[in-house]
């Protein structure tokens, strides 16, 4: 099956920073392709180079066979683009945001009319449709803001984490809306650091750090990759959790231990009895635990174990 996306070598610098190290990535007709990295990782510049907002100082992509940087216009007329924030005019209604989108685009006033009130209700937009979008909700821009960059009927549409900032229910109205468009063959790029959104939505994966791929494969292979059941412990106060890190050190020598925001520590348990040494010995400490398991692995323990630390939620810096 011929790739509707190829990356291959890719470089870009900035000031003397490598954002991108030489990354290879393709991405099939009609599929999610999920890319996962902590801060500062490469997602949002290979994004940019992908959308030809930059141009890579080595390496090639290519979408639907276009050159990226000799054949920019072609690619262009096949994409579609959202950022990490709604970029939608406030004072503007929902409609005539889309309306004036589809005239830049060469639509008769009739036609843009026409799309943006195809896409009013495709999102769920009508009863809002006439009001200005300083009124919207966080997750109702966000729908409008998706709706805009379908305006050309794009391909492929890259989503430059599109749920930052969004709470869980206008979260899932935006992960609706994704399913929805990959179900009608819409290839999708996602770059997100929300692993269960990558779970959710994601048929493939690479995990991106510091400008290198890491690892690519389906979210079920990469989490058969690591293999086994974890152990997870998080300890009632935070004071704690460097004598937790301790504890379970000695037990379970030569493990890599990630800990992440909450404290929360997470280690490899091939040996099923772990959980119980290291509840005995916390208990020796009169360490309380707020939680202690064993769990099969998840998008979280792939990406700790891959990259050492857990995914932040923080903009990632240009």
């Amino acid at each position: 099956m011929e790739s509707v996306i190829q990356v291959e070598g890719l470089v870009k610098k900035f000031a003397g920073t490598t954002a991108l190290a030489g990354v290879d990535l393709t991405a099939r007709p009609g599929a999610v392709l999920g890319l996962l990295g902590p801060n500062g990782s490469g997602k949002t510049t290979t994004v940019r180079v992908l959308a030809t907002l930059l141009r890579p100082d080595a390496g090639r992509a290519t979408v639907f066979g276009h050159d990226v940087v000799t054949e920019a216009p072609a690619v262009r007329a096949r994409i579609g683009l959202t950022g990490q924030y709604a970029a939608v005019d406030e004072a503007l209604t929902g409609t005539n945001n889309l309306m004036l989108i589809a005239r830049l685009l060469d639509f008769s006033r009739a036609d843009a009319r026409a799309r943006a009130g195809e896409l009013i209700e495709r999102f769920g937009l009508v009863d809002a449709a006439s009001r200005r979008v300083r009124t919207y909700s966080g997750g109702m821009r966000r729908r409008l803001d998706l709706a805009a960059s379908l305006i050309g009927r794009p391909d492929v549409l890259f989503l430059d984490e599109p749920t930052t900032g969004l709470d869980p229910r206008h979260r899932n109205e935006v992960w609706d809306s994704v399913r929805g468009l990959a179900a009608e063959g819409v290839t999708v790029l996602l770059t997100t650091q929300y692993l269960e959104e990558a779970d959710q939505l994601a048929d493939d994966l690479v995990v991106l750090d510091r400008g290198r791929v890491i690892a690519a494969g389906t979210p079920a292979s990469l989490k058969a990759d690591i293999g086994g059941q974890r152990l997870h412990v998080r300890p009632l106060y935070r004071t704690d959790t460097a004598l937790v890190e301790t504890v379970v050190a000695e037990l379970a020598p030569g493990e890599l231990i990630a800990v992440d925001a909450s404290g929360e520590l997470v280690v490899p348990a091939l040996d099923p009895g772990l959980l119980r040494r290291v509840t005995d010995r916390l208990d020796e400490h009169a360490v309380p635990v707020a939680e202690v398991g064993l769990r099969l692995p998840s998008l979280d323990d792939v990406f700790m174990t891959l990259t050492g630390r857990p995914a932040e939620d923080s903009e990632e810096a240009a």
